[in-house]
């Protein structure tokens, strides 16, 4: 975590930080955390359900939370496992963070230790509705 700057280091402690308060193998497994440009954080867990396409990932309730604060312009975001090791986005995530904020940037973990991505790395060809 040596590249990153303290802020980025806050951020992944919170995630770590919720994930260890509310982990539970049935219900949460991945912790997020993001920093809107206003500062603000916002930190939440995956919520899983019986019926899996009804379960949301962690990432999404924070954007969700964000939003109900009317604060979406996200910043830095990073997920984390039970364990707390930073982990990527799923795709559905990437495409979520990209309509939200199309300049955030993405905390995952590389081969030389944490990187910071912009989403559209993550996400080089994201869906787009056509325009009629």
């Amino acid at each position: 975590m040596n590249n990153l700057c303290m802020e980025d280091r806050k951020l992944i402690e919170a995630a770590r930080s919720i994930i260890a308060l509310r982990s539970k193998p049935e219900a949460h497994e991945v912790g997020a955390a993001l920093r809107t440009r206003s500062g603000k954080l916002f930190a939440a867990v995956n919520v899983k359900a019986n019926v899996g396409r009804v379960s949301i990932c962690a990432e999404a309730v924070a954007i969700g939370m964000a939003a109900a604060a009317g604060d979406t312009d996200i910043e830095t975001i990073v997920a984390v496992d039970q364990k707390g090791r930073v982990i990527s986005p799923c795709g559905m995530c990437r495409e979520m963070i990209s309509d939200y904020a199309p300049q955030a940037e993405v905390i995952v973990s590389g081969g030389d230790g944490m990187e910071i991505l912009k989403v559209a790395e993550l996400l080089p060809h994201k869906f787009c509705k056509l325009k009629t």
